[in-house]
């Protein structure tokens, strides 16, 4: 970190509230309590305190006060929690009082979780996880985030790198002092397939959906001709009138959208333009195109027309269920009739047990892009290691691999993506 001056700002929630949370974090820490407080408690012991006015000694209100003395804390500094009143005017005042103390500022987003990866508390995959798990807005988005930030991927990595490096040292032992008669000499398959060990446990970690399917949500399109009950049916599985629904054909000219969560999945509802050959002038034109676009970009595709799926991964469904003549529908069709309810259910089932093929298993590790993008660097050091008979390219792989892995876990190579990361968080986090 290129300062240390000692940060402070609101953890908790939107005020107004019962408690508010003021965090401390830096050198300053202990002398913001003495200055508040009057002097420091026990060492993670809550203590009842009248906080005052550094300057006036007024009371500003009185606070339960813990003080963390570093560098066995969250952020690896000293570290002071402030659990007073949460009104508004009383978090401002306090707040207010603590910028009074030499060589404190308000903290920036995400600087505390900043500091306690700049001093080794957690790695990179373990601050994402964070940032993930505030953001998570369903079940399976918080327990995939929790399964990172408590430490879940770091492991894997620090397995991964102690295996290597035991490898990379033996090789360079046999490289450096093969003729001293305490090395021994491993024969080459002997280390390609410890190599080819670590390659394979990577390869099955990138083998699982991606976590963006999880973030973003699965992403299911109502595609078919005009009037063939796409925008009927995105209000049926909504729950709500999401699209106007209308007789005239062609009512749908652009890409209606709507999430909703569901067993703790979110899904991303996309009712479209009316497929057709003929469209009867430029703007139809465009939504068809539109269209296109959506189906080509989603996990699941609902497909309404009479006519077979130009997709043979298409869920084809027999909507209109309800209207004479449509009773019965071919073998392999779902039949909906979204105006009563009818088939409804049994569809959504069809959606949920695709879904959860797509996404990533409930006690899987998951890896975003940023990850994926550097373990898939790692792998293909690794093989081109296992492939060679020379150690001194085998070596040099090695080195290659241990980089990749470094720079997953933030060791190395990484500053050019820490703003980018915090900017999601909170200020007090």
């Amino acid at each position: 970190m290129p300062h240390r001056d000692t940060i402070y700002a609101t953890s908790s929630g939107t005020a107004p509230a019962a408690i508010a949370i003021v965090r401390v974090s830096g050198a300053a820490a202990r002398r913001v309590v003495e200055r508040l407080a009057g002097s420091v408690p026990e060492a993670r012991r809550a203590s009842l305190r009248a906080l005052r006015h550094p300057a006036t000694g007024r009371l500003l209100d009185r606070a339960v006060v813990l003080f963390f003395p570093g560098p066995a804390t969250a952020t690896g500094e000293d570290l002071v929690e402030f659990h007073i009143h949460g009104g508004r005017a009383v978090i401002a005042a306090v707040a207010a009082a603590i910028g009074l103390v030499p060589e404190t500022r308000l903290a920036e987003a995400g600087e505390f979780t900043r500091r306690a990866l700049a001093n080794g508390r957690i790695d990179l995959t373990e601050a994402e996880g964070l940032g993930d798990l505030l953001a998570a807005q369903t079940e399976t988005q918080r327990k995939a985030a929790l399964r990172v930030a408590e430490g879940g991927l770091r492991a894997e990595l620090d397995r991964w790198t102690d295996q290597l490096v035991a490898v990379a040292a033996e090789i360079e032992a046999a490289l450096d002092f093969s003729d001293e008669d305490d090395v021994s000499e491993q024969p080459i398959a002997a280390v390609t397939a410890k190599i080819a060990n670590v390659a394979q446990a990577i390869d099955r970690l990138l083998g699982e959906p991606p976590v963006e399917r999880l973030h973003d949500g699965i992403r299911v399109v109502i595609a078919g001709p005009p009037n063939s009950g796409k925008s009927t049916l995105l209000n049926a599985l909504t729950g709500r009138d999401v699209a106007i629904v209308s007789a005239i054909s062609g009512t749908t000219r652009d890409r209606i959208e709507a999430t909703v969560v569901r067993g703790g999945v979110a899904y991303v509802l996309t009712d479209t333009a009316g497929l057709t050959d003929q469209p009867g002038d430029e703007i139809e034109q465009i939504g068809i195109d539109r269209a296109r676009s959506a189906m080509a970009g989603a996990d699941i595709v609902l497909w309404l027309d009479d006519a077979a799926p130009i997709d043979d991964s298409f869920l084809a469904v027999h909507a209109r269920a309800d209207v004479a003549g449509r009773e019965t529908p071919p073998t392999g069709r779902t039949a909906v009739a979204a105006k009563d309810g009818l088939g409804i259910a049994a569809l959504w089932d069809q959606i949920d047990a695709r879904a959860r093929r797509l996404l990533p298993q409930e006690d899987a590790l998951t890896v975003n892009s940023r990850q994926r993008g550097l373990l898939t660097q790692c792998v293909t050091y690794l093989h081109a290691a296992r492939h060679h008979d020379d150690m001194l390219v085998v070596a040099e792989e090695l080195r290659g691999a241990l980089r990749t892995l470094d720079a997953v876990a933030g060791r190395s190579g990484i500053e050019h993506v820490l703003g980018s990361i915090f900017a999601r968080f909170c200020i007090g986090k």
